[in-house]
Formats: structure tokens, C-alpha cells, sequence
């Protein structure tokens, strides 16, 4: 019998649907809750900038450190996940990037914010590959594109579409900011008990049957740059995170201080970023497991750039500028989901999964998460926040770069593998 049937009959004879739709569903709303603690902040940013004498290049900076930190760390947990095991990471990260949330209330200025967004960023950074490949060992074959769909979504839907109207509304019953930050931190203990209720490591062979090479094999961590995804990837998260972190930043005061739109106005519109972004996670996603993982990117890319430039030459009008950011979001999430899941984990043996995907998520983070924070930053330091569209653009617009390169990983659209 081939490598591939023999770990295919193993899984079908194996597989445990009820843990599957616990894990996935825990640790979505693990991931929702990283997607809070990290971009509740910047729908506050307007109000933070008054109290702590921040500038807008402040803003890419604070935006900045907290993915530099998340993609350093998500390059060297990921390794550490494959080796000791995915519960051994996910567990004590949630405790501790929950216990930072609510420490940030606690800040007086730029250079204590920057320390416990940094501290933030490792904490949260080690979470999220850790939680992507548990969450797609924990889910059958054909489900891959699906269920990590339904994860990633709840980062868009927690973190940037209720975030935004939860935290203007309680500014105005709270005595202070400060106050948000405490709150939001104590849903993350709870979660983390329920982590180490629930959640397993996964044995290598069984691993082996949802990657394309069907290898259980103990691999060096550099034996992912053979694989010719991994290192795409890495090029379509810088692609798809100058589009997240340079919008999410920046559109706040874009839409107060360029188009003038009230804090509500404000609010609403960057809803949408969320709500778009997770609805777009669990349609786009879900549609690569039947037509395939490179038309859905393709898909992204296009509706993506036309979303940008309508956004750019769209005045102060809310519900235009809601849909426009919406359908951007669509597009952006499910790509960015693709990338770090299916694309990437699909693509490597079973003990660099992981691996592949923290490094996939971390030079995105640190190039597209970090380093577009800060040319965001000094385009509306010196030429003007109207001009914030177009970088997005222009990281967007790379992507295509990506689609025309990536080899094909969806079980329907994929050579058979060689044993």
C-alpha cells in the first residue's frame, strides 16, 4: 500500500468529528480574543493621541513594534510547536497576552505603551501558528479550507468589526480608556482553562495525511525553504498585511481629521474592516476546498485593488466608505487565511507545519506588519494622511505577484504526491 493510502485509511478510521468541531470552535474564539486585545487600540487611537501627546508617526510605530514582536516570535515558536507540541504554546500565551490587555491601562506615555505592546506582540505572536495548525489537524481533509476559514474569522469579527463600536460606545459610559482595557483582558483566562481542557497534540503520522507529502519524518526547521509555497508566502503576507495594518492604523484619522467624519461616523465605517474581513473568511475560504486555493487568491486580489481606489475617491460619506472598506476586508482576510493555512501547511511534511506557518506569518508581520506601519507613518507625517490609500494599494497590488507563482494545494485541484 502507497504512503498516501495507508495515512488516508489511517485518518478515516481514526477521526474524531466531535473533537474537531470543539477544537475549531475553541480556538476560534482564542484567535478572537488575540484579534481584540491587538486592535481594540486603534479605534482609540484619536483619544489616546490627546492624552499621551502621540503623533501619527507615533501611531505607525506603536502599530509597528507590536507585529515586529508577533512575527519574531511566530518565526521561533512555530519550531518550538512542532517539537514539544501545540497545547505547550497555546496555553500559557493566551494567559499571558490576556494579563498585557489589561496592563495597557496602565500606560503614562509612548515609551511605556511601546514596552507592553512589544511584550503583547510575542505573546500573541506564539499563539497564532500554534493555533492554525491545531485547528487544521483537528479538522478532516476537505474541511481544511473551511474551519480555518471559521478561525481566522473570528480575529476580523472580534477584533476589527465589534471592537470599533464596542469601545466608542464605552468611552462613553467609562471614566476613561484606561478602564476598556481592563475588561477586555478577563475573557482570556477563561479561555485558556478551556485550552487545556480540550485541546490535544497530534501525532506525527496521523499529521502526515493533511499535507501533500504525506511525510511523518523528524526534518531541520530550514528544510521548509525546499518547498516552493514557503517562501511565496512570505512575499503574500507582506502583500496582505500593508493592506490590514496600514488601513487599520491609519483610516481612523483619515476619517476624523481628512474627511471629517464624527467619532461615531468613525466607528461605524471601521466596522466594516471586521465584518467584512469575516465574512469574506467564511465564504472564500471555504470555496478554495472545491475550485481550488489559487482562483480564490486571484479572486482577492482584483476585488481587492478596485475596493482600494474606490476608497480612495470616495468623500465624507459613511455607508460608501463602509462598503468599500467591507468589500476590501472580503478580499484581504481570505487571502491572508489561504496564505498562512492551506497554502503553506498543506505544502510541507507533517513535523514543519508549524514551522512553515510561523515563519509564513512572521516575515508578514515583521515586513508587511511592521515595516508598512511605518512608511504609513511618514507618508501622513510629511505628505499628508489623504495619501494613506495608496500604499495599500500599492501592497495589494503585489500580490499578483504571488497568485501567478503559488503551486496548488486544495485536495481537488493538486497532482497526486510522490511517495
Amino acid at each position: 500500500m502507497s504512503v498516501q493510502g495507508a495515512a488516508g485509511d489511517r485518518m478515516k478510521a481514526d477521526w474524531d468529528t466531535r473533537y474537531e468541531w470543539r477544537a475549531v470552535t475553541l480556538l476560534s474564539v482564542g484567535f478572537g480574543l488575540v484579534g481584540l486585545d491587538r486592535f481594540m487600540i486603534q479605534p482609540l487611537f484619536p483619544v489616546m493621541m490627546h492624552d499621551l501627546g502621540l503623533s501619527y508617526q507615533d501611531l505607525g510605530f506603536i502599530s509597528g513594534i507590536l507585529a515586529l514582536a508577533w512575527g519574531v516570535s511566530a518565526m521561533g515558536s512555530g519550531w518550538l510547536a512542532d517539537l514539544f507540541g501545540h497545547r505547550q504554546i497555546l496555553i500559557p500565551a493566551t494567559i499571558l497576552f490576556s494579563a498585557l490587555a489589561g496592563l495597557t491601562g496602565l500606560v503614562t506615555g509612548l515609551a511605556s505603551l511601546l514596552v507592553m505592546r512589544a511584550i503583547m506582540g510575542v505573546s500573541e505572536g506564539a499563539f497564532t501558528p500554534a493555533s492554525i495548525v491545531a485547528a487544521l489537524q483537528a479538522s478532516h481533509p476537505k474541511r481544511h479550507g473551511r474551519n480555518l476559514g471559521i478561525q481566522q474569522t473570528m480575529v476580523a469579527l472580534i477584533g476589527l468589526g465589534l471592537a470599533p463600536i464596542l469601545v466608542t460606545q464605552l468611552l462613553r459610559i467609562l471614566p476613561s480608556w484606561r478602564w476598556i482595557f481592563v475588561l477586555v483582558s478577563l475573557p482570556g483566562f477563561l479561555a485558556a482553562y478551556l485550552m487545556y481542557r480540550v485541546i490535544r497534540n497530534v501525532d506525527a503520522r496521523q499529521a502526515a495525511g493533511h499535507t501533500q507529502t504525506h511525510d511523518a519524518a523528524r526534518h531541520r526547521w530550514s528544510d521548509i525553504f525546499q518547498y516552493r509555497n514557503v517562501p511565496l508566502n512570505m512575499f503574500g503576507m507582506f502583500c496582505w498585511l500593508t493592506v490590514v495594518t496600514v488601513i487599520g492604523a491609519f483610516l481612523p484619522n483619515y476619517l476624523t481629521d481628512h474627511l471629517r467624519l464624527t467619532l461615531t461616523q468613525m466607528g461605524f465605517v471601521m466596522s466594516a474592516i471586521g465584518f467584512g474581513g469575516s465574512a469574506g473568511n467564511l465564504v472564500m475560504p471555504g470555496l478554495s476546498d472545491r475550485i481550488g486555493r489559487r482562483p480564490v487568491l486571484a479572486i482577492g486580489v482584483v476585488v481587492g485593488v478596485a475596493c482600494l481606489v474606490g476608497l480612495a475617491r470616495t468623500g465624507p460619506h459613511p455607508l460608501p466608505l463602509f462598503l468599500w472598506v467591507f468589500f476590501t476586508m472580503w478580499s484581504v482576510f481570505a487571502n491572508v487565511t489561504l496564505t498562512v493555512g492551506p497554502l503553506t501547511v498543506e505544502s510541507v511534511p507533517a513535523r514543519l507545519m508549524t514551522t512553515a506557518s510561523g515563519m509564513v506569518v512572521g516575515t508578514g508581520e515583521v515586513v508587511g506588519g511592521a515595516i508598512a506601519p511605518a512608511i504609513g507613518g511618514f507618508v501622513a507625517q510629511h505628505f499628508g494622511i489623504a495619501h494613506i490609500p495608496y500604499v495599500a494599494i500599492v501592497g495589494m497590488s503585489l500580490g499578483i505577484i504571488v497568485v501567478l507563482a503559488v503551486r496548488e494545494t486544495a485536495p481537488r485541484g493538486r497532482a497526486p504526491s510522490r511517495a
